[in-house]
């Protein structure tokens, strides 16, 4: 595969403040999305990049490196870089912790851009939720490396945050500023998932094209006391996220008479008699009954 023509990428821009380097990563980055590269994609080599930009090798390696580190290239010595697969990120969905902290017990660094912190206009369904229009409306941007991943609203009980602040939140967990600085514990919530289509205003944060699918993560939280919480709506790259579900058959019942009950080998005792009137004797007879009830529908399952 020939790789891409390096007279393609825009000249860098000299007169700002950003740095040569973060300059070419950013054209690089933006020349891979835009023209929608796939896996294996050859990228012009570093003599072919140095020459186009006008830079020294090391500032084109050290773009290079940036863009390895994101996932969005993979590099060998010796040869040009080719585009990455793509990376996917994991988040479990039916737990109370954020983003941050799940991605944080993965390695993973997660960076955020605070948008906007100041008192709005709820919603209907929001205000009725808190029960109160006094609401903050929190906006962030996650970025994981200089890749936006989820654009974030939130809006919290502005008597329960007093003194919240915009700078108290960027790199950093809300949950975890909750907890810290005024007592707040997440605890039992709601979430939904919904695919929806990105508009102009989510495309342009997200740095994709509108109309690309998302995936939306909305949900309302409580904190310890079953006081409400926080009402957010995120906004994911749906090409890098996986949304994980944990399966457990502890919240499963079996139904009575899903089959015709096989004859016993033996005419088991009554439980009243059997366990007599001990409440915890009765209750390991009735576990004991479950099981054996369960295996059995497995085993006819299995058939």
């Amino acid at each position: 595969m020939a790789p891409a023509n390096a007279e393609d990428l825009p000249a860098l821009d000299r007169s700002g403040d950003v740095p040569l380097h973060a300059q070419v990563a950013a054209l690089l980055r933006g020349y891979i999305r835009t023209r929608k590269l796939g896996a294996g994609a050859l990228l012009p080599s570093e003599a072919a990049l140095c020459e186009r930009f006008g830079v020294a090798r090391s500032v084109v390696r050290q773009a290079l490196s940036a863009l390895a580190t994101e996932g969005l290239i993979q590099r060998e010595a010796g040869r040009p870089a080719v585009v990455a697969a793509p990376r996917e990120h994991r988040r479990l969905v039916q737990r109370s912790t954020g983003l941050y902290e799940q991605f944080a017990q993965s390695g993973v660094a997660l960076k955020t851009r605070v948008l906007g912190l100041a008192p709005a206009e709820p919603p209907a369904a929001v205000a009725e939720f808190f029960g109160s229009a006094d609401l903050l409306l929190l906006e962030r941007l996650r970025h994981v490396a200089d890749a936006p991943l989820a654009y974030v609203r939130t809006w919290l009980p502005a008597a329960a945050v007093p003194g919240l602040r915009a700078d108290d939140l960027a790199d950093a967990s809300l949950h975890g500023v909750l907890t810290r600085r005024f007592g707040l514990h997440p605890g039992a919530g709601r979430n939904q998932i919904r695919a929806v289509a990105a508009d102009a205003a989510l495309a342009g944060l997200l740095q994709t094209a509108a109309g690309t699918p998302l995936l939306m993560l909305e949900g309302q939280g409580m904190d310890q006391h079953g006081r409400p919480l926080e009402w957010f709506s995120t906004w994911h790259r749906a090409e890098q996220l996986v949304f994980d579900v944990d399966v457990s058959v502890g919240h499963e019942s079996v139904q009575p008479r899903l089959r015709e009950p096989a004859p016993p080998a033996a005419p088991a005792a009554p439980l009243e008699s059997a366990a007599g009137h001990d409440p915890l004797a009765r209750a390991q007879a009735l576990v004991a009954e479950l099981s054996a009830e369960l295996a059995r529908l497995r085993g006819g399952a299995g058939r």
